[in-house]
């Protein structure tokens, strides 16, 4: 993993800033690709911003059972939401996807999803969510420099869906004394250790 994007739950306060900023991007304007998740509505305020995870072993699940291969994955790992021009809104992404992130628009029948705003990834610039998170909750940069941020994190890139492992090109902050997957299914190994 490169400069990528890393979710810290634990520092999430769910002001929805990240939505917010999201809706601003260029690709998709008005619509927000993150979605803010409140844990246990009533019981805490706790929340946790949900992006694309950007899997990569195997390959994304979503992309995988496209039948008009309209999700395209570039070389550096991300998968784009699916090409507006091949997308016929069947919704299988949806299905396929352990995460719950791609969600179809049933008026314009196309799917839409995070791609790490690739338009300004790709030119190294951070994604709007990761630019405006007051608490740091969405970081995005390499491990060695979340590591320098948040000396003795543990990152997962590894979840496992009652026993199917899924490796992803995103990372979670998980707790540092878990020895088993944490609730939720998240891996607390070290970023590229194998399962």
């Amino acid at each position: 993993m490169g400069r990528t994007l890393f979710i810290d739950p634990g520092r999430c306060i769910g002001c929805e800033a990240c939505v917010s900023a999201c809706r601003e991007c260029d690709s998709h304007r008005g619509k927000s690709m993150i979605h803010l998740d409140f844990l246990e509505p009533g019981s805490t305020v706790a929340s946790m911003p949900t992006v694309c995870m950007h899997c990569s072993d195997p390959v994304a699940p979503c992309a995988q059972v496209c039948p008009a291969e309209a999700i395209l994955i570039t070389e550096d790992g991300v998968v784009h939401d699916a090409d507006k021009t091949r997308c016929i809104g069947c919704g299988n992404c949806v299905n396929a996807c352990p995460m719950g992130v791609p969600k179809i628009d049933l008026a314009a029948k196309l799917q839409y999803k995070c791609n790490l705003c690739y338009d300004r990834t790709a030119h190294g610039l951070a994604p709007m969510c990761a630019t405006v998170c007051p608490t740091g909750a969405l970081f995005y940069g390499s491990l060695d420099e979340l590591e320098a941020d948040r000396p003795g994190v543990r990152v997962s890139d590894q979840f496992d869906f009652g026993g199917y492992p899924l490796g992803t090109g995103v990372g979670v902050v998980v707790p540092a004394d878990r020895d088993k997957p944490v609730p939720g299914g998240f891996y607390p190994s070290v970023l590229g250790e194998p399962l």
